[in-house]
């Protein structure tokens, strides 16, 4: 609500938005209620659910908003493809999707308007968080590997599925927040008009030793060999996930205007537990995607409690690393620090009984 609110407060020509799957039409409902902020701009919402039976509700639900309502009942397949073949541009696109969205990723993109924004959600957990690995090879093109961060990495994955679609177009993709809660997984992201310069740098793969923990990245632009892992008996084995995205997750900048947007409802439409996620995913941008959850951490050292992650943050920055900690994640820490470096600092915290 708060993403397209914002949209609409910025808006300077007339807005259309796609509740794609709609169900009983309640996003929507929201939308028209909460989201519409511009008087001044023409909004259209065009909510489609593909059971027929349901319109009379949804019609029910939105006939008293004051903005045009479009109402359909088609697959969301053909309803993308029609809009495209006429020209009818969204600015906004919900895509709720049961399970895997993939075969509804590259029509939705070509339906949007240059800079509209997806909200994109996909409740398949098994395959992206390497439970299901032939799974994720058919609906992500990715190897999907078992991994303490595994919420990050499937975010990772499916937002590396839909920059390869959107370049194909010859457009660009940029996330602007990314979450879960285990079972669903969503994504915000804006369209580009072109592909900014670098970003093929962005998509890559990422390897864990399955004995020591220790990670390390590549881009797949300059994929080579894997270096052999300095594990203290020398038998480590990288187990490898990717191609994934391995830039930024949140955009911070605009997370802090929906923060101040937020504030500026109040409680009593915003509830405390979305603005501390919100606080979490602004001061993570996730720039970077090793990450270690500190009870590994205390698991590896032999120590009866995981290091505070404050502290630990605190002292991996001042050591001359980036570190923050995890906004996907409760209780872990995201660094460029070697693990082994990691450790140390672990340890001298725990010296001085932090």
């Amino acid at each position: 609500m708060l993403l397209a609110r914002h949209q609409s407060l910025h808006a300077k020509e007339p807005l259309r938005w796609l509740d794609l799957m709609a169900g009983c039409g309640i996003r929507a409902l929201r939308w028209g209620l909460e989201a519409l902020g511009n008087p001044a701009v023409e909004t259209e919402l065009w909510i489609n659910d593909g059971d027929p039976d349901r319109l009379p509700l949804i019609q029910a639900n939105v006939q008293a908003l004051g903005c045009s309502t479009r109402l359909t009942a088609d697959a969301a397949d053909m309803l993308l493809h029609r809009a495209i073949v006429q020209r009818h541009w969204f600015d906004f696109i919900d895509l709720d999707a049961f399970g895997a969205p993939g075969p509804l990723i590259q029509p939705a993109l070509r339906a949007l308007r240059f800079d509209g924004l997806l909200f994109l959600a996909s409740t398949d957990g098994r395959s992206p968080t390497g439970h299901d690995r032939a799974g994720a090879i058919r609906s992500l093109g990715t190897a999907a590997r078992a991994h303490p961060s595994s919420w990050e990495m499937a975010l990772r994955q499916l937002i590396g599925l839909v920059a390869r679609q959107a370049w194909m177009l010859g457009r660009g993709l940029q996330p602007l927040f990314s979450f879960s809660e285990g079972r669903t997984f969503r994504l915000a992201l804006r369209l580009r008009h072109q592909i900014p310069g670098g970003d093929e740098q962005k998509l890559g793969m990422v390897a864990r030793c399955e004995r020591c923990g220790a990670q390390r990245v590549q881009p797949l632009l300059k994929l080579s060999g894997w270096p052999v892992c300095d594990c203290a008996d020398g038998q480590g084995r990288w187990s490898i996930s990717g191609p994934l995205w391995i830039g930024p997750l949140q955009e911070t900048h605009l997370l802090q205007q929906l923060i101040f947007d937020a504030q500026e409802l109040g409680c009593q439409q915003i509830s405390p537990a979305t603005l501390r996620m919100m606080h979490r995913l602004q001061a993570d941008s996730g720039d970077g995607p090793t990450v270690w959850p500190t009870d590994e951490l205390a698991r590896r050292l032999g120590i009866g409690g995981p290091p505070a992650l404050g502290p630990l943050v605190e002292a991996l920055q001042a050591a001359g690393y980036r570190a923050s900690a995890s906004g996907i994640m409760p209780g872990q820490v995201r660094t460029d620090a070697e693990l082994k470096q990691l450790l140390q600092i672990c340890t001298s915290l725990r010296g001085e009984g932090i």
